[in-house]
């Protein structure tokens, strides 16, 4: 089907930004406080040990979520620019921290998982992340380095091997109750080649910056927020807690 001229202008714009963000990238990296590899060591935010510690109240609510697996929303559902990476249902999200929107209702479903991620220093997005039996999620890369991807491994099915995630020439494999840290501005891919379920707790959090590139970042991130990236994933989100809560109610749920 032909794309539409609103589309193609759309994505002539995220290809303009990429290559502006990409530029500014060399700012973040000199400016950077932590590693700038692929991996980082989760020694170095001290606010893993608390997630770590907290993990098993978080699996408890996740499993709860769980129970209405098939009626949350795919990743391509709430943020349209993920249909270059998924077009199935085989990855789920359960959102409740999205650049600045809090999914109140959600949060208020999964209280101890909320205060955990609400206390860690610059957490900007942060969600369920499920992935099913069989499902891949192809190489791609992040659009900003001035954020860091955290992943706390809640649901690792067996084998835990054929489970696992590449960022840029390294892979490492998901362990219950573990952090993984990644920079996702490296290329990476992710996979599940299980009979089960992969579930991480997923969140996006500033990368630690000295003085301008801090103020660069700032810039940045507030842009993100207000671009239609944000508000078009927030008005989906919107949505499909409308029709998830309606769902509850005439279930009796």
């Amino acid at each position: 089907m032909a794309k539409s001229m609103r589309e193609r202008a759309g994505e002539l714009s995220l290809e303009a930004g990429a290559r502006v963000l990409q530029g500014l990238e060399v700012v973040i990296k000199r400016g950077s406080l932590v590693d700038t590899t692929p991996f980082l060591s989760p020694a170095e935010f001290p606010w893993v040990a608390d997630m770590e510690a907290g993990w098993k109240d978080i699996r408890a609510e996740l499993d709860e979520v769980l129970a209405y697996q098939a009626d949350l929303p795919n990743f391509q559902d709430i943020s349209a620019d993920q249909a270059t990476i998924t077009d199935d249902d085989r990855w789920k999200t359960f959102f409740l921290y999205g650049f600045g929107f809090r999914s109140d209702a959600n949060c208020e479903r999964c209280p101890a998982t909320a205060r955990l991620i609400e206390a860690v220093p610059g957490m900007k997005t942060a969600f369920f992340s499920i992935l099913a039996p069989g499902k891949r999620i192809p190489a791609h890369r992040g659009p900003w380095k001035g954020v860091l991807r955290y992943h706390l491994a809640l649901m690792v099915p067996e084998p835990a091997e054929n489970c696992g995630i590449r960022v840029d020439d390294q892979t490492a494999h998901w362990e219950e109750g573990k952090s993984l840290v990644f920079d996702d501005s490296y290329e990476h891919e992710a996979w599940n080649e299980t009979d089960g379920t992969r579930v991480v707790l997923f969140m996006d959090v500033v990368r630690p910056l000295r003085f301008p590139a801090s103020a660069v970042n700032s810039a940045v991130i507030k842009a993100v927020a207000i671009s239609p990236f944000v508000t078009d994933a927030k008005k989906a989100h919107q949505a499909w807690e409308e029709r998830f809560e309606a769902g509850r109610r005439g279930n009796g749920g």
